[in-house]
């Protein structure tokens, strides 16, 4: 026994977010980056992760960000590991909720692990309510951490993207395009006009990762949308690129802490028990 366990969910009565209630021991993320907020609460033990060049810890009564598409990993800080509740709103949700506020812009959190109870409470208490099915509560509890921690620690909007290098953009594109027959490196070079190692180099400084770790996490993402929409995760595999749903689930489970099935079981459930 690892002692691991994780479920994602979603509510309709929670629109833009998936929630998660898990407690990892032995696992560690994979580098990756979200296209949705991070947002968590720590409920004991410690997180570790690697973020913009540092290592971050965060115990009990932390609140833990992480901004969208910023490459980071995770695991446990301590023996027994860390148990959490987080949830993952949009770039569309966080802010229209600080356009309600008077902010304009997309909100960007400046600090990574802050100690704040009350709204540290305010998000574990959506987390449950979402978890019973109290729908009026859990949106309550989630708009009002969200207000709050928009007031406390997004005072800046996320600073604009620095334009990736031409060359990147066009392997970045041109991956996408490939997802299920991608190119190898020296084809994405001869493509773009550089040599492997220099493209290797301008894109792993331009989105955090290497080429074929960028085409494992976009190839993750898009398998997580289609499980959410009910597709099996055998389908989804060859959908997506993946050899066969034992290559998908390993990468799943490395990006999500969970495998592809569950999660699919989880999100079409819309509620039940957390684990």
């Amino acid at each position: 026994m690892t002692g691991d366990r994780a479920r994602y969910w979603q509510r309709d009565a929670l629109p833009g977010t998936e929630l998660l209630a898990a407690r990892f021991v032995r696992h560690a993320f994979a580098r990756h980056a979200h296209a949705e907020y991070a947002i968590a609460a720590i409920l004991d033990g410690v997180e570790e992760w690697d973020v913009d060049g540092g290592t971050m810890r965060a115990g009990a009564g932390s609140l833990v960000f992480v901004n969208p598409e910023v490459p980071h990993t995770g695991r446990a800080g301590v023996p027994e590991g860390w148990a959490y509740r987080t949830i993952y709103p949009d770039v569309t949700t966080v802010r229209a909720v600080a356009a309600e506020l008077g902010r304009s812009g997309t909100p960007w959190f400046a600090e990574p692990v802050i100690r704040d109870p009350g709204t540290h409470r305010l998000l574990v208490a959506a987390v449950h309510a979402a978890d019973r099915g109290d729908d009026l509560a859990a949106s309550s509890a989630l708009h009002a951490a969200l207000v709050a921690l928009l007031g406390a620690n997004a005072g800046v909007a996320a600073p604009p993207p620095a334009p990736a290098p031409r060359a990147v953009a066009v392997a970045r594109d041109l991956l996408h395009a490939r997802l299920t027959a991608p190119p190898t490196l020296a084809e994405l070079a001869e493509h773009v006009g550089l040599g492997p190692h220099a493209l290797q180099r301008a894109f792993r400084a331009a989105t955090g990762l290497p080429p074929h770790a960028y085409l494992v996490q976009e190839r993750v993402r898009l398998a997580r949308s289609l499980l959410a929409a009910g597709d099996r995760p055998a389908e989804v595999a060859a959908a997506v690129g993946f050899a066969d749903q034992a290559h998908l689930t390993r990468h799943f489970r490395r990006h999500l802490g969970v495998p592809p099935g569950a999660y699919r079981k989880n999100v079409q459930d819309r509620g039940g028990r957390a684990a």
